[in-house]
């Protein structure tokens, strides 16, 4: 059994999507967590999902990053424990320096909100074992600050190392400037960390996962972690968590 805590910041907003979607999936104990409570014990999967912690001020992520909790997912992190962070989970992951690199203004400089395609880079990575290498999935973004950015190159390092688990792409799967949504450098729409246990994505898998929202392909990365941890970890995997 999975068990994934779901962190809430002051201006979360996507907490209960994201623990519905999780809980819908078997095999997956999910239970919420507030920003200033201590990591428990027995957690296999920590997630950040959406929204605008502390009102997205002084720039997305950053206060959210010095929250009570952050400095107990960063240990649990570096013992390897399994991180995922989703839009202003994602911003608040490089804020923490568990992911490199920053979330800056779109390239339009305008909010979008928009289903996109997006391309399977890596297939050998716990978030994207269900899937086929190339496969596109259609996963919605609402973000203003999406605009993925490194120095130039750290990121060709990045991408050299297999860093780039999913790209912004046409519905066939091609590569260009008009499919890239917010300008990230080299289309980049989720960076995982050198160890691969740090997943960080600006599109919401978490409203991609039922037919009754028109949308499924985000259930597929969901799935992925979930059966990776249940297949792969055993009950002495969360050493890194406090009481």
């Amino acid at each position: 059994m999975a068990r994934v805590g779901i962190v809430t910041f002051p201006g979360t907003n996507c907490e209960r999507e994201t623990l519905r979607a999780f809980a819908s999936i078997a095999g997956v104990d999910p239970m919420p967590l507030w920003h200033k409570d201590r990591l428990p014990r027995g957690l296999d999967l920590v997630v950040l999902p959406g929204g605008f912690s502390y009102g997205d001020y002084l720039r997305c992520g950053a206060i959210a990053r010095f929250s009570p909790l952050l400095g107990d997912v960063i240990d649990f992190a570096h013992k390897g424990g399994y991180v995922l962070g989703i839009c202003n989970g994602f911003q608040i992951l490089t804020e923490s320096g568990l992911l490199p690199g920053a979330l800056i203004r779109n390239k339009s400089l305008r909010f979008l909100s928009v289903t996109v395609p997006i391309r399977v880079e890596r297939i050998d990575l716990p978030w994207t074992c269900r899937l086929k290498q190339g496969q596109v999935l259609h996963i919605p973004i609402a973000h203003g600050e999406g605009n993925y950015v490194h120095h130039q190159n750290e990121f060709a390092e990045l991408e050299s190392a297999g860093q780039i688990a999913l790209r912004y792409c046409d519905a066939n799967g091609k590569l260009s400037d008009a499919a890239n949504p917010n300008g990230s450098m080299g289309a980049a729409a989720g960076i995982v960390n050198r160890a691969g246990n740090v997943f960080g994505l600006m599109p919401h898998p978490e409203r991609a996962d039922n037919i009754r929202l028109g949308l499924t392909d985000g259930r597929l990365l969901l799935e992925s972690i979930v059966e990776w941890i249940n297949t792969h970890c055993g009950e002495d995997t969360n050493d890194g968590q406090v009481e």
